[in-house]
C-alpha cells in the first residue's frame, strides 16, 4: 500500500469466524430430514411464471426423464411432440405427446441425481402423478450382452442428494407395489429386462477396479447416476417414481461399446415407458372405482 494512502478497512471489525467442526461430513450429520424447506418448488415456479408470462396450468400426469435425450428426439420426430406451455421450469424444456388415451411429458438431459431431483420436485408441484426415469447404465454384473433393461428395485447411495431427503442408509428403495406393477407391465411388453439393484454415483470417472469389484460382490447389476436420489426423494415426499436402467455398455472397456440398438434405443425405451404408464393408469382407475 502507498504510504500516502489510508487503509479504509483498518477500523472495520472483521466478521466473526464460524465455529470449526471436525466431525462427520455435513451430509451424514444432517438430522432435519422431516423439516420443511424454506425454499420451495412452488415458489420458484410462481416467479418463473410471472417472469415468463405463463398462465397457471398442469403438466401431463405421466412424465419421463430422459438423461441422454434420445427418447426426446424420437418423440419429436416420430410422434410430433411439442413444447409444454404449462412447464415453467427455468432449467429445462418439456415436450408433450399423446400415447393412446394418455398425455405424456418428457424432459431431456437431466443428468445426475441433483438435477433429476431439482426437476422432479417441480414436476410434482406442477401436476405430475407418475415419474419414470430411463437412464443409460454401465454393466457391473454380467447379465448378458448389452443392451438390456433393469427395473431398479434398490439403488446404492453413492451420491449426495439422497442424504438431504433420508437419513443415512446403504440403499434407497423403490415402492415395492410400484415395482411389482412395473415388472408385470414390462413382462407383457416382451422386452428383455431384469429386476435388481443399481449403484448410483455422481462421479462416473471414479469407477475404479476396487469399487466395481465391491459392487459386483454385493450383487449390484449396473451403475447409473440418478436412481438413489430419485428414490430417496420419492420416499420422503410420498411420490410415485420408477427408474429404468438401459444397460448399454461395459464401461467403455470393449471396442464398439455404448450401442443402444435401433433408433439409439429410443423406440424400445418408449415401448416400455408406454406399457408401464398404461398399467399405472389402469391400476389408478381400478383404485378410483373402489
Amino acid at each position: 500500500m502507498n504510504r500516502h494512502t489510508k487503509d479504509l478497512t483498518s477500523d472495520v471489525p472483521a466478521p466473526p469466524r464460524p465455529a470449526r467442526h471436525d466431525g462427520a461430513a455435513p451430509l451424514i450429520e444432517r438430522r432435519d430430514h422431516v423439516a420443511p424447506s424454506v425454499f420451495r418448488p412452488e415458489s420458484l415456479l410462481r416467479e418463473a411464471r410471472r417472469q415468463k408470462g405463463l398462465a397457471p396450468g398442469s403438466v401431463p400426469p405421466v412424465c419421463i426423464l430422459d438423461p441422454d435425450g434420445d427418447i426426446v428426439a424420437h418423440v419429436r420426430r416420430r410422434h410430433g411432440a411439442e413444447p409444454c406451455p404449462q412447464w415453467a421450469c427455468y432449467h429445462s424444456t418439456m415436450w408433450t405427446w399423446r400415447a393412446g388415451d394418455l398425455d405424456c411429458g418428457i424432459i431431456g438431459h437431466a443428468v445426475g441425481g441433483s438435477f433429476a431431483v431439482l426437476v422432479a420436485e417441480q414436476l410434482f408441484a406442477s401436476g405430475c402423478e407418475l415419474l419414470i426415469n430411463v437412464t443409460s447404465a454401465g454393466q457391473i454384473t454380467d447379465a448378458g450382452p448389452p443392451p438390456y433393461y433393469i427395473l431398479i428395485e434398490r439403488a446404492l447411495r453413492d451420491e449426495g442428494t439422497s442424504y438431504h431427503y433420508l437419513p443415512p442408509s446403504r440403499y434407497a428403495a423403490a415402492d415395492p407395489a410400484l415395482v411389482a406393477l412395473a415388472a408385470d407391465a414390462l413382462a407383457q411388453a416382451g422386452r428383455r429386462f431384469h429386476v435388481g439393484d443399481s449403484w448410483t454415483t455422481d462421479a462416473p470417472f471414479r469407477e475404479t477396479e476396487e469399487s466395481i469389484a465391491s459392487r459386483r460382490a454385493a450383487g449390484i447389476l449396473a451403475v447409473e447416476m440418478e436412481a438413489a436420489s430419485l428414490y430417496a426423494f420419492a420416499a420422503a415426499r410420498g411420490r410415485p417414481v420408477l427408474c429404468l436402467a438401459h444397460v448399454t455398455n461395459q464401461l467403455g472397456c470393449v471396442d464398439g461399446d455404448f450401442e443402444k440398438g435401433d433408433h439409439m434405443g429410443a423406440a424400445g425405451s418408449l415401448e416400455l415407458v408406454t406399457a408401464l404408464a398404461a398399467a399405472w393408469r389402469r391400476n389408478a382407475r381400478r383404485a378410483d372405482n373402489g
